[in-house]
């Protein structure tokens, strides 16, 4: 399965709303899983960004329509990167490499 690194800026609508931030991350999750996907981790974080959660997906189409469903609620804005382990950039660099 695909590995998504996804930060996560909450909205003025979300920072209102900050006390039901443990609850609408178990709400994420239970959406994900029913599309297939899996939130792995979730960290409230301070910084540039409010949270960053690390999802699988068995594609780039059930992750982004997992954002959308997350996105479309109103609380946060996302930004996903496409993480690799060791084994897939092992795999790439081989390809790469002819």
């Amino acid at each position: 399965m695909a590995m998504y690194v996804i930060l996560l800026n909450w909205t003025d609508q979300g920072i209102q709303h900050y006390k039901d931030t443990s609850k609408r991350a178990e709400t994420f999750g239970a959406a994900a899983q029913k599309l297939g996907a899996k939130l792995l981790h979730i960290y409230w974080t301070v910084g540039p960004y409010d949270l960053v959660a690390i999802v699988e997906a068995p594609d780039d189409e059930t992750a982004t329509a997992a954002l959308l469903q997350l996105g479309g609620v109103g609380n946060v804005r996302s930004t996903a990167l496409r993480a690799f382990g060791q084994e897939e950039m092992d795999r790439i660099i081989k390809k790469a490499a002819g």
